[in-house]
């Protein structure tokens, strides 16, 4: 997984190695402070001329700015190329959920798919700015640091080299190995616990209609519990990664010091040196301090790449032809030849052998049970699933050979669960087509049976609908919905269930106001309600994945079947709930 993560690191390796260099410098700078302090605060106590103290004061000086100066631009070039790397695989992972949706997703729910997006790939940036980075920074000033204090005094070198060895690879594996399934709770919790946050407050109204809300909180609370224990463990983790790159940084001094003193006694080491050699570790550590965290971290980005991965990896619905067709040139027709389909390899076949002809112009009503394939035929026809078996054409072109964009071209969709932005009415209906001017989005409303209610508003166009369409009824919220679909201006729309979750007033008005404004254009209705459906070329009753009957509404009601069936009881129903 961090192999995999290092390839999106290729763009920004400039930036990653002068972030290395510039870490050395101030690290090195950190290390040259300390070393040259020692010989100076150590050779000004022999009261010497000054002048031999002058290359050390000027050294000083330089190893004391160099240092803010190197620490600056390695933060600065470290977190830029860092933030780079991020927005590659953000996007990237954004790209990929958008190639899945809608039929690759039914296994991630939608808390957790923001959590893997925005906290997962957050996460990330700990793998460069705190592992990669403070490492080779380690083992580059550690190395230098162990080779001067050995070139000072052997025995002092090699003790030295023990306790960073201690705090840099023994401390650091130690912390990895405790912290391995105390990041793995913490990862899988925070996205647990993201998507029940998501799921309570988007189902808030309905939790506290049916007396559920407190059941829901007592989960959350429980939820945040577990994460907190499990942040606690990790905390724990690195603080004993911590006290162990302490006591060795102790030995190391106390080492330094039992090794100096007798060469000192021996003439091997110039007296003036032994403050070098006994403060020289201080400076090294604080190059391998942040290690045993650094492992800690690196557990955390392997399980965020890991859920990150399984994001990446995930098989399309809908696998693009490496070589697709052209689109061809209007007119266009949908042709739907003995068509199966289903929404996972083993799983029964939601459409069965349903054959359809959309010509330019035509307009056909798609209704039946719930269940009975109706929103799957047009998931295939746009290019959301594959089929299984038979085949769709446009134009004779079979829909397998065109790419899902190019198809949008031509075949739209206004869902049941259209979604409105938390912006303007006109910005969501612009959002169809941005360069669209005022007048034209006003033209689309008017044809979509809402431009009235539009101007009677005091901010007009400009009025917020609210996040999800909150400051408008679902008929109105449809009602802009279509005026979107309409102003993208496809040849060939689908509406899938426009008037679903409406009264039956504001239903039947809606579908006749749809008919209305869709007609010259080929359109495919996909409802549930029957009424208005005589205004319709063709109505296609399906009923377990198969077509039961099909006809005209006038035809469908003068013989027995589903149809009519359907037909009685939602006229019987009406008087009840009215």
């Amino acid at each position: 997984m961090i192999f995999r993560l290092l390839r999106f690191a290729r763009p920004a390796r400039g930036r990653l190695v002068l972030a290395v260099v510039f870490g050395v410098l101030a690290m090195g700078s950190g290390v040259g402070l300390m070393a040259t302090s020692a010989w100076l605060i150590s050779r000004a106590a022999q009261h010497p001329p000054v002048l031999t103290l002058m290359v050390a004061i000027v050294a000083v000086r330089a190893f004391g700015l160099g240092r803010g100066v190197f620490r600056y631009i390695e933060r600065l070039t470290g977190h830029d190329a860092t933030f780079r790397i991020l927005a590659d695989l953000r996007a990237c992972v954004y790209e990929r959920l958008e190639r899945l949706a809608p039929g690759g997703l039914p296994t991630f729910r939608g808390g957790d798919l923001m959590n893997r997006l925005v906290a997962d790939v957050d996460a990330v940036q700990d793998l460069f700015l705190r592992v990669l980075l403070p490492c080779t920074v380690a083992a580059v000033v550690g190395g230098a640091s162990v080779g001067l204090a050995w070139a000072l005094l052997p025995s002092a070198g090699a003790v030295l080299l023990f306790a960073l060895l201690l705090a840099g690879v023994v401390a650091p594996w130690l912390s990895a190995a405790m912290a391995r399934r105390a990041e793995l709770q913490t990862t899988d919790l925070r996205g647990e616990l993201t998507s029940h946050v998501v799921d309570t407050l988007q189902g808030a109204p309905e939790l506290i209609a049916y007396g559920a809300a407190p059941a829901q909180l007592a989960e959350a609370t429980r939820l945040d519990r577990d994460f907190t224990r499990a942040t606690a463990r990790s905390a724990t983790t690195a603080g004993m990664g911590a006290a162990i790159s302490a006591l060795a940084g102790g030995l190391a001094v106390w080492g330094g010091l039992a090794a100096g003193v007798p060469a000192v006694r021996s003439g091997t080491l110039d007296g003036v040196l032994l403050a070098v050699v006994v403060l020289l570790p201080l400076a090294a550590f604080e190059v391998v301090a942040g290690l045993p965290l650094a492992a800690q971290y690196m557990e955390r980005v392997r399980r965020s790449a890991t859920r990150i991965f399984a994001v990446l990896d995930s098989p399309e619905p809908v696998n693009d032809p490496a070589g697709p067709a052209p689109l061809s040139a209007a007119p266009h027709t949908v042709s739907v030849e003995n068509l199966r389909a289903r929404w996972t390899p083993t799983g029964p076949y939601a459409l069965d052998g349903i054959s359809l002809d959309l010509t330019p112009g035509r307009r056909c009503a798609i209704v039946g049970p719930s269940g009975s394939g109706k929103t799957t035929l047009t998931a295939v026809l746009l290019r959301f699933l594959e089929p299984a078996g038979g085949r769709a054409t446009l134009n004779g072109v079979d829909l397998r050979a065109l790419t899902g964009d190019d198809v949008r071209q031509i075949i739209g969709l206004c869902a049941q669960d259209a979604h409105l932005f938390d912006s303007t009415i006109g910005e969501n209906v612009r959002l169809a087509r941005p360069a669209a001017t005022d007048d034209e989005i006003r033209d689309a409303l008017r044809r979509a049976r809402i431009l009235d209610w539009v101007d009677a508003l005091p901010r007009g166009l400009g009025t917020r609908v609210g996040e999800h369409g909150a400051q408008v009824s679902g008929g109105q919220r449809q009602r802009i919905a279509l005026a979107r679909a309409l102003l993208a201006d496809f040849p060939i729309l689908l509406l899938d269930e426009p008037a679903e979750h409406l009264d039956i007033a504001t239903a039947d008005d809606l579908t006749a106001d749809l008919l209305t404004a869709t007609e010259g254009r080929t359109t495919l209705l996909v409802t549930h309600r029957l009424a208005g459906l005589d205004a319709v070329d063709e109505i296609v009753v399906l009923d377990e994945g198969r077509v039961a009957d099909r006809g005209t509404h006038a035809g469908l009601l003068s013989r027995p079947g589903i149809y009519r069936s359907l037909w009685h009881r939602e006229r019987t129903a009406e008087p009840a709930r009215s």
